[in-house]
């Protein structure tokens, strides 16, 4: 088992960036990859990823000491788990609106006796099945369940208390669809719920995180306790191509 870098650095209390990915294309990981990215998160919910597109992807960023995780589909146990054999270090799991859905993100991610995740050899464990590559399993996966609607900020304070949780992190944009205000970043009902969000998981255990547009957004969230932040390629793509085709055109 590969040891979960990300995992250790959050433990170390340090900070960590990195960036959401959409395309199938091995060639575009690794190129991502030799950026400096903390990890990448190769994205099957808003993307046209599966688990048979992963295995690439990862060996791409693990070429360059970048961790790989993969945004779900959805948090069910059969589903997480082909994302997870295929090579992943851990999962993002959207649409979590209660701690008995946290619980079952945990359980589908984790092998018994804490979780109920099938046993089989996969790349990570070098195809292998023993006690310690299990545990070695339980140990470095990577739990990341989204907070992304009302009813999850309702329950947050249950979150906090499910074991095995590495990050809560905040889906702004489907959390502002939730509370009625889409798309509006600086409306006072979406800060008032992040904001108790943050209340609730930056004293515990558990590392909040964000995904972040801009540096300035990390920043101004760093210093509310956030500590793992990721963006999308698109974001990034978009005002570059748009600054170079303007200034061509000038």
């Amino acid at each position: 088992m590969i040891a979960n870098q990300v995992k250790a650095r959050l433990a170390a209390g340090e900070t960590v960036v990195g960036c959401f990915l959409r395309s199938g294309d091995s060639t575009l990981a690794e190129f991502a990859a030799l950026q400096g990215w903390d990890f990448l998160v190769f994205d099957g919910e808003h993307g046209t990823l599966h688990p048979g597109d992963i295995a690439d992807l990862a060996r791409a960023a693990e070429l360059h000491g970048v961790t790989p995780l993969a945004r779900v589909t959805t948090n069910d146990p059969s589903t997480i788990l082909r994302f997870l054999d295929a090579g992943t270090h851990g999962v993002h799991v959207p649409w979590v609106n209660s701690a008995a859905g946290a619980e079952r993100v945990v359980q589908s991610v984790k092998y018994g006796p804490r979780g109920i995740r099938g046993v089989a050899g996969n790349r990570l464990s070098g195809w292998t099945v023993d006690a310690g590559s299990l545990a070695a399993a339980n140990r470095e996966s990577l739990v990341v369940v989204h907070i992304e609607t009302a009813e999850a900020v309702e329950a947050i304070d249950e979150f906090v208390e499910v074991d095995g949780i590495d990050v809560l992190f905040i889906g702004p944009t489907d959390l502002s669809h939730s509370l009625g205000v889409t798309g509006e970043m600086d409306h006072p009902r979406l800060i008032e719920a992040m904001e108790k969000v943050a209340a609730a998981v930056v004293p515990s255990p558990v590392t909040l995180g964000m995904f972040a547009s801009s540096p300035a957004t990390v920043r101004a969230w760093r210093e509310k306790g956030a500590r793992y932040f990721t963006t999308g390629l698109e974001p990034l793509l978009r005002p570059a191509m748009r600054k170079y085709l303007e200034e061509s055109r000038d």
